[in-house]
């Protein structure tokens, strides 16, 4: 039954990730008001079909200085330890599928588990930048791994929140938690907006590709690759993405349970009470959110990712962290943390506010130079 649970979970972030190519074309050339694919089968929907025989027969050039089995062996890296990592995810409580666990594996230390392979994929990537022998590549590669150690701190600063305040490494135990509580976004919401930007970054989605970054390096790391082996980084980017979108509502919307205020509607509380359905939604609403992001966002400069990880992001993971270990260590009551969090939320809007006032425009030249 493992076995079976991993042959289903590997097929379906294959398909995921097919269709998530074609779903996020559409939904940016909405935002950018365009058509998007729809040549392909009825309202383009094969066309991911076409992309994959495309990958998989496009010529597979290789660079003649390349060392050519690290070549090979680094897309395979990415996506081995991407796919990893979401085997620990609980979709539904005990013996909800079928009679067994809706999960593969069951990990007292599922978090560290989760952030070790996960970061393991960054080797596959600056194994690429370095097998490559191109200097775009290979500064690609080094620009992802300087990058992980700027936000893979604020990251790991963001989840030792929730697992002081739950007690637990394991991500069922999380969720039961949070059943009995309430969702830990209404306690730690600073970690939880910590942790959806440090995921943007660890999966490379704008505002934070910058490893791949055309306008400067060509494609970065991926520059010498194709057909297949490209096709394959490609899809190591985007379980990523899916694994982060699956994560967060784990981590602090509950995980598979629906909202508690739900529960007491007869009609719904009893019709829509399949834990699949609500997971795969909070799954659905972060992937729009990740898109929607990448379409209207603009990419940083490379000094601004180092500065905005170790100057912003550590710094609030850090504070945030003592005051949730302070409030357990003292035994403080949790309301603490929700005024805390709210009071967060309304200092960082009234921030935004005062910051989107437009400024006048600087002069260049001298009074009365140039008038």
């Amino acid at each position: 039954m493992v076995g079976i649970k991993a042959f289903l979970v590997i097929f379906g972030l294959l398909t995921a990730f097919a269709y998530m190519t074609l779903i996020e074309r559409r939904i940016l050339a909405r935002i950018q008001i365009r058509q998007g694919p729809n040549r392909v089968g009825p309202d383009g929907l094969l066309q991911p079909l076409a992309d994959a025989i495309k990958s998989i027969l496009k010529e597979d050039i290789v660079p003649r200085a390349a060392d050519k089995l690290v070549f090979w062996l680094a897309p395979m890296i990415s996506v081995t330890f991407a796919v990893l990592t979401f085997g620990l995810i609980p979709f539904g409580p005990k013996h909800a599928f079928f009679g067994f666990d809706p999960w593969v594996i069951n990990l007292d230390v599922g978090i560290l588990y989760i952030f070790a392979v996960s970061e393991i994929a960054v080797y596959g990537i600056f194994l690429a930048g370095w097998a490559s022998n191109s200097k775009y590549s290979l500064l690609g590669s080094l620009r992802s791994s300087a990058a992980l150690i700027s936000y893979e701190l604020g990251l790991g600063m963001s989840l030792l929140a929730p697992v002081v305040l739950v007690g637990s490494l394991n991500l069922q135990a999380i969720v039961e938690w949070q059943h009995t509580h309430g969702w830990l976004i209404l306690y730690l919401l600073p970690a939880f907006a910590l942790f959806v930007v440090s995921s943007m970054a660890e999966a490379a989605r704008t505002p934070f590709d910058l490893p791949e970054a055309e306008q400067e390096l060509v494609g970065g790391y991926n520059t010498e690759y194709s057909s297949i082996k490209w096709a394959l980084f490609q899809m190591a980017e985007y379980i990523h993405l899916i694994t982060a979108s699956a994560l967060i509502p784990t981590l602090f919307l509950g995980g598979w349970r629906m909202p508690g205020f739900l529960t007491a509607i007869p009609w719904i509380g009893g019709f829509f009470a399949w834990p699949y359905l609500w997971m795969f939604v909070k799954i659905a609403l972060f992937l729009f959110f990740f898109i929607w992001v990448r379409g209207t966002f603009f990419r940083l400069r490379y000094d601004q990712l180092m500065r905005f990880g170790w100057g912003r992001l550590l710094p609030l993971a850090l504070i945030w962290f003592l005051i949730v270990a302070a409030v357990v260590a003292f035994k403080l009551p949790l309301s603490i943390l929700a005024w805390l969090s709210a009071l967060s939320l309304i200092g960082f809007s009234i921030y935004v506010v005062l910051g989107a006032k437009p400024q006048a425009p600087r002069r260049t030249m001298r009074p009365g130079v140039g008038d």
